[in-house]
């Protein structure tokens, strides 16, 4: 069982990250940032590959 958070909401992604939404939904549909969803609509993102998509493009 993981003690860190690794499941965000949109919302809550945008403001750790640093990435707005629209980007985050982008790259959820291009396939590269997993979700949870119900009845369709994307509720949670998965922060880990939100992190290493961040630091792919700067970086770090």
């Amino acid at each position: 069982m993981s003690l860190i958070k690794t499941w965000y909401s949109i919302a809550e992604a945008e403001a750790k990250f640093g990435v707005s939404q629209a980007q985050i939904l982008s790259w959820v549909e291009d396939g590269v940032v997993r979700t949870e969803e119900t009845d369709g609509k994307v509720v949670r993102v998965n922060g880990d590959d939100l992190g290493l998509k961040v630091d792919e493009l700067t970086g770090l």
